[in-house]
């Protein structure tokens, strides 16, 4: 139900001017940087375009989670709105920070993992607002509530209007533990909304054996089916990457291997993928992995035929300092950033390409900071593409890539 009583009005904005003389909350501002100390933790954000050009961002205070809105492409950013009106904890950090949508009806929405008392533990959360500025009462999207992982949310809203969510999920992993037996990783679930976010479907696995902490990309296939990629543990154990369409049942058509590095590691690397769909039909990604001994950030497109998918192009990205790549596309123009740390100072960069992945420009500094720092992440909106960057000392900022 929607926050819309003047009652529950006044207590919102009573609550967001409390969270507003927080000192923290500055960290979030541009050109109010100095005065905040929020810790690194708390740098996870996540921006979006509307579809009428408005840039959202949503990113954690304390135990809420807060929206601003910019109409001028982040040179300048609204008071925050509280999606939560009662606190909880939440997780920001960069492999799994607060999610943002918008839906077929008009509707915004917030996805994010809910930390629970026992370690590793969590649940899927969803908030959801008409306008942008009240939001309803969250909801748990899965109906397995018990204190396990459910963590690493990733949204996406579908052609048709479905909005899917996918997650990292250890029910499986628990329950080959209580029969002795033996479970590589964790497994996907995902959960189907019909109604805009406002209700969710029981929830189906897409997949056993996933990687436990790295992020999910998702993305629109040409067609408007969803699609999801996440680092796989392949027997024996190879921590490559796979890749599923989303059927309107809620199920994947196939759980197909998408890269193949041979990455041979007994531990989870927090370095997910991300992945984009051009006017083509060409699904282009970036992703990091050890080949030949070296750890990498890669770009590939991944073209799909009968024998399952076939990595096209691949290419490293950035020096070997490269890591926590985004990409975003806008035709067949495609723009790939990333970050670099040379043990006193973080930099962004960025390499564009004009013609579906087959060339790139050199790579340029986009911006660098000497304190803590959110992952970058690229962005479209019409024919334009940009970086968007949070760290702790400058705060939040957009700039516009240009080839």
């Amino acid at each position: 139900m929607s926050i819309s009583s003047t009652g529950q009005r006044l207590v919102q904005a009573a609550a967001i001017l409390f969270l507003f003389t927080l000192p923290a909350l500055a960290a979030g501002i541009p050109g109010m940087a100095a005065m905040g100390h929020a810790s690194h933790a708390e740098l996870g954000t996540s921006a979006a375009f509307a579809p009428d050009g408005r840039l959202f961002a949503v990113s954690r205070q304390g135990d809420h989670l807060v929206l601003y809105r910019s109409e001028d492409e982040g040179k300048h950013w609204s008071s925050p709105v509280i999606v939560n009106e009662q606190a909880e904890t939440v997780s920001a950090d960069g492999e799994n920070r607060p999610k943002l949508a918008f839906t077929h009806d008009g509707g915004l929405l917030v996805s994010w993992t809910r930390p629970m008392s026992k370690p590793y533990s969590g649940e899927i959360r969803l908030a959801r607002s008409g306008d942008g500025r009240y939001f309803s009462v969250p909801i748990t999207v899965h109906r397995d509530h018990r204190e396990i992982t459910h963590r690493f949310d990733s949204m996406v809203v579908a052609g048709d209007g479905r909005v899917v969510l996918a997650w990292i999920d250890k029910r499986d992993l628990e329950a080959a533990k209580s029969r002795k037996t033996a479970y590589r990783g964790a497994a996907i679930y995902a959960a189907t909304s019909t109604d805009g976010g406002r209700s969710f479907q029981p929830e189906r696995k897409l997949a056993d054996h996933s990687c436990e902490c790295c992020r999910i990309a998702s993305a629109v296939d040409s067609d408007g089916a969803p699609l999801f990629m996440w680092r796989h543990v392949f027997a024996p154990n190879e921590r490559d990457h796979a890749l599923a369409r989303i059927k309107p049942d809620g199920t994947p058509e196939a759980v197909l291997r998408a890269t193949f590095d041979h990455w041979r590691i007994d531990a989870c690397p927090h370095h997910g993928p991300s992945l984009a769909v051009d006017s083509d039909g060409v699904r282009h990604a970036v992703w990091f992995n050890q080949k030949n001994g070296e750890g990498r950030v890669f770009y590939g497109r991944l073209q799909a035929g009968k024998d399952g998918i076939a990595v096209i192009g691949q290419r490293t990205v950035g020096s070997s300092r490269a890591e926590h790549a985004d990409l975003a596309v806008s035709g067949r123009r495609i723009a790939l950033v990333w970050k670099e740390f040379d043990g006193e100072r973080t930099r962004i960069f960025s390499e564009l390409s004009p013609d579906g992945g087959q060339s790139f420009s050199r790579a340029i500094e986009v911006a660098t900071t000497d304190g803590p720092s959110d992952q970058p992440r690229a962005l479209q909106h019409g024919d334009a593409l940009y970086a968007f960057w949070r760290t702790e000392r400058e705060g939040m900022r957009v700039f516009r890539l240009r080839d």
